[in-house]
């Protein structure tokens, strides 16, 4: 492991952006079949087929084209979203690194900013790249976006507040893509749950 570790960092020292995007895209590769055995797994509770024969079958298209995802979003604008909001946080507005103010900044900044805008563009690709017209991937995220927001905000910040106070900033994109390695799966499963009835209850909440 320490071998690794080593590794790890001779690469993100080498090319950070490089070693950002292929870890991106693993571990949101990785989540996708994670979030696939999910739902194959509460599909056949719900329908009582746990005595079939159904076997689950990965769906490698849809792994391909979540962690092309990773590769093409998360892991380069993570990259530059990190070490930019670090700057801004410390030049612009000039507070202490790691004091509570600071800490609350990029904590709020990334829930504010970057939270949404990661999980507009993650359902708008995932509907685009298997076929949707415009028109539905608008339905799509009007369906999912909502009940993806909710759930997250009352996880992301508790993660991002240990992140911002004790990662380094060259390391906080590897802290939350392992912590993405169960988003991915979490985003996964919701935009695989369609319409289902849990989703109506937080959008006919916000309405």
């Amino acid at each position: 492991m320490s071998r690794i570790w080593k590794w790890y960092k001779s690469c993100l020292s080498l090319h950070p952006v490089k070693t950002q995007v292929v870890s991106s895209g693993f571990l949101w590769g990785i989540g996708d079949v994670g979030a696939q055995y999910i739902t194959h797994f509460t599909t056949n509770t719900r329908l009582q087929y746990k005595d079939s024969e159904q076997e689950f079958i990965t769906d490698w298209k849809r792994v391909a084209i979540t962690s092309m995802f990773g590769f093409g979003f998360v892991g380069p604008a993570g990259h530059y979203w990190y070490e930019g909001l670090d700057r801004f946080i410390k030049l612009r507005l000039q507070l202490r690194p790691k004091s509570v103010k600071f800490v609350a900044a990029k904590v709020a900044m990334d829930g504010f900013i970057f939270g949404p805008f990661d999980l507009f563009v993650f359902f708008s690709y995932m509907g685009l790249s298997t076929g949707k017209s415009v028109p539905e991937v608008k339905a799509d995220v009007k369906r999912d976006f909502i009940p993806a927001l909710i759930l997250e905000g009352g996880i992301w910040p508790i993660v991002q507040i240990a992140n911002f106070r004790y990662v380094p900033v060259r390391y906080q994109l590897l802290y939350v893509n392992i912590f993405c390695l169960l988003d991915s799966a979490f985003l996964s499963w919701i935009e695989q749950q369609k319409d289902a009835p849990w989703k109506r209850r937080f959008t006919s909440v916000s309405q």
